[in-house]
């Protein structure tokens, strides 16, 4: 092996070493890209339309995004804190029915005796120290917000300048393939981050409809569960699908099955012709590769590891398709 080639091998080493060192920095980072794409996405549409400087835009959107918040934490919040309140009377009913089926289930007695009787104090105060510790992830996950908004709003603002640092980091005869590259890295991820917020909001629309058609108490709240974790497919929906099913069961079986149609038949609408349509023109993962990085990231980070696994992953196949299998793989004699 030459000194240049070692060279090259220990420079890999030394930057996979510091890039696991530095794994929460880069995933602030990349939640920021994300989130700053996203924005670019709605400042190109306005600079579209009315021919203005990129911080006004950039202005217009913060201030058009803070208003729509206001609007739906005003109509929504109330009724989704009044619903959760009501999910705390209603669980010890979910626990109780779920316990007299599986009572019947020979098979599924240990399962049974995992179950608490009851709620107490006695048996709530061992948690508290859990209950601290929860406060300060959650505080942590605070600041990690605010920083990835305040880097997302810096990106967006000026975008050419640190998309240069990149190419100029690049060896020259590779600049012209990086700036290609990032390109196309934005645009399917402007794709990818539109389509999913149109079907997540169409499928909080269906489901929140047809619960309320069902008289299933908390539609809201599960509708907006339904909603969220569409962004984590494969996982997110079935997940979602859970607490509405439950809440059916405590009325009837047979509404529980209506809820299980339901939610069966937005599932397959949104995975089978919604999502196809909304991305045809992007990144499509197959449900594998989709499924496989939200496992791997979420086992590496946790849960904002599974959270940013689709987004990753769309950046990933589009490098691994411009500079892997164009440049090395098609090349390869």
């Amino acid at each position: 092996m030459s000194s240049r080639a070692l060279l090259a091998v220990l420079t890999l080493v030394v930057l996979a070493v510091l890039s696991w060192q530095l794994r929460w920095v880069l995933l602030v980072f990349f939640g920021a890209v994300v989130l700053s794409v996203a924005l670019d996405v709605l400042i190109q549409k306005l600079r579209k339309k009315i021919p203005i400087p990129r911080a006004m835009a950039l202005g217009l959107v913060l201030i058009f995004l803070l208003i729509c918040g206001a609007c739906i934490f005003q109509l929504l919040v109330p009724e989704l804190i009044a619903q959760i309140s009501e999910l705390g009377r209603i669980l010890p009913d979910v626990i109780a029915k779920l316990k007299s089926i599986i009572s019947n289930q020979p098979r599924l007695e240990g399962l049974q005796q995992s179950i608490p009787d009851q709620f107490s104090w006695e048996k709530i105060q061992p948690v508290g120290s859990k209950l601290l510790g929860f406060a300060g992830g959650a505080a942590n996950t605070l600041l990690q917000l605010v920083l990835i908004s305040l880097l997302a709003i810096l990106l967006a603002l000026d975008p050419n300048s640190h998309r240069k640092i990149v190419i100029a980091s690049t060896p020259r005869p590779f600049r012209h393939h990086m700036s290609n590259v990032l390109d196309d890295c934005r645009a399917a991820l402007g794709g990818w981050l539109t389509g999913m917020t149109i079907s997540a909001t169409t499928v909080f629309m269906l489901t929140w409809a047809g619960l309320s058609l069902l008289k299933i108490p908390l539609a809201l709240l599960s509708a907006l569960i339904c909603g969220l974790l569409t962004f984590v497919p494969t996982i997110g929906p079935t997940t979602a699908s859970l607490l509405p099913i439950g809440i059916a069961l405590i009325k009837s079986p047979t509404l529980m099955v209506e809820v299980l149609i339901l939610r069966l038949a937005i599932q397959n609408l949104e995975a089978f012709l919604l999502t196809p349509v909304l991305l045809r023109k992007s990144v499509n993962l197959l449900p594998t590769v989709a499924l496989m990085a939200q496992l791997s990231l979420g086992a590496l980070l946790g849960i904002p590891g599974v959270l940013l696994a689709l987004p990753l992953s769309v950046v990933i196949q589009v490098g691994m398709q411009k500079i892997i299998i164009k440049e090395i793989m098609d090349k390869w004699i």
